[in-house]
């Protein structure tokens, strides 16, 4: 008989750890395994790269409405005699106000969110929340049978500012925690030890086989450029954690140094709107670029001249990887665990966290042809697929 897995995460609109997902879901043998996937969200970028053998659970209505906007719930939650689940979307609202860190607001509106969500029937050998938080606490509350529950965290813990006292409790009901990198590892053996026996390292899997073919769909010009204009790129979510204010500032002060620059982000967030405004009040219009998301970001890292990733911390970047299978060129911020995917001086650079840092080794690489063809070939020359990461999965869900 197959056995049943049930993969459970917030959503597929765009993201590491959705992309992650979905690359693993590809790579799963159906002969062997029957999945089933929970989301709060339906649609979004990845979406459509779910593999057809992969079944959707439905939302309840009560998550329909609840998931409206306030006064919109309310009166849809009331009409339906539905008080007490009114009084949970009113008080989500209010503790959204009133908690200015993400994370934390995450963590302690779950008990409201919990309210609108039906138990998962069915009877799973494994049931994995892929993402930390809510994907996590749906797995150990709202899952009724599973034979063994696993959570995957992809960022280092101690970064987002989260309530580890919170995340204990469910930790403790979980049977195995899967990060993304030795460093992740290390942060959360070292703020959980009581849980160090159940943590497992899994890479993200990429392929360059597809990261190429992909690469290749696209030949014409993407990027506006101008003749003797060097392109940046920068890949990630619109948010303080990715850090593109510094990229801004980098930007202008190379733009002041007279250098031809076009530098580009792909992604989306809640950051957009200050970050047009600070290229606005920089004049960067024609040499600051939010592209929005792209479901296939690879034919721009190939057009790209190089590759910046200026983030506060990460877990393991895929956007790194993807950009090195792709030998592009690389410059990272000295976040914890950028040591983690990037040798100094050999498969890319690694600067502090600084707008100068960043705009001087961006120089450096502009006026020096010889260190880019050098990162370009030492790329060229690794191999750099986690295809077999598949086999970790796998050993790790038949246990």
């Amino acid at each position: 008989m197959k056995k049943k897995l049930l993969f459970i995460m917030p959503s597929l609109t765009s993201g590491g750890g959705e992309k992650s997902l979905v690359t693993l879901l590809n790579k799963i043998d159906f002969e062997l395994y029957s999945v089933d996937l929970f989301l709060l969200m339906h649609e979004g970028l990845f979406v459509e790269f779910v593999p057809k053998e992969v079944r959707i659970i439905p939302l309840p209505d009560t998550y329909h409405m609840f998931s409206l906007p306030l006064l919109q719930s309310l009166w849809k939650l009331v009409s339906k005699g539905n008080g007490k689940l009114a009084y949970n979307r009113l008080m989500f609202t209010f503790r959204n106000r009133n908690l200015k860190n993400v994370a934390l607001r995450e963590q302690y509106n779950w008990k409201y969110i919990s309210k609108s969500l039906e138990n998962i029937k069915g009877n799973y050998d494994v049931a994995i929340g892929f993402l930390e938080k809510t994907a996590t606490y749906i797995c150990v509350d709202k899952v009724d049978s599973a034979a063994r529950k696993i959570g995957w965290v992809h960022i280092d813990y101690d970064q987002l500012g989260m309530d580890p006292v919170f995340d204990q409790v469910y930790f403790d009901k979980l049977d195995q925690i899967v990060t993304v990198s030795q460093e992740c590892a290390t942060v959360l053996e070292s703020r959980f030890p009581e849980q160090k026996e159940k943590v497992k390292v899994i890479y993200n899997i990429v392929s360059p086989t597809f990261i190429n073919s992909m690469a290749d769909q696209h030949h014409e010009e993407l990027f506006e450029k101008e003749e003797n204009q060097i392109v940046i790129l920068s890949i990630g979510r619109l948010h303080y954690q990715k850090n593109f204010v510094i990229a801004i500032e980098s930007c202008k002060k190379l733009i002041d140094r007279g250098y031809n620059i076009s530098w580009n982000i792909i992604g989306d967030g809640e950051e957009r709107e200050r970050l047009l405004a600070l290229i606005k009040e920089y004049n960067l219009e024609n040499h600051f670029k939010l592209l929005g998301l792209k479901s296939n970001p690879y034919p721009y890292i190939k057009q790209a001249d190089i590759y910046s990733q200026t983030s506060r911390f990460e877990g393991k970047s895929i956007a790194i990887d993807e950009a090195k299978i792709l030998n592009k060129p690389i410059i990272v911020t000295n976040f914890s665990t950028a040591k983690d995917q990037i040798t100094h001086g050999i498969d890319g650079m690694i600067v502090e966290m600084n707008a100068d840092a960043i705009a001087d080794e961006i120089e450096k690489m502009i006026i020096n042809a010889e260190l880019r063809t050098m990162l370009t070939a030492n790329l060229a020359s690794l191999q750099l697929g986690t295809e077999d990461e598949i086999n970790k999965f796998y050993e790790l869900i038949n246990r």
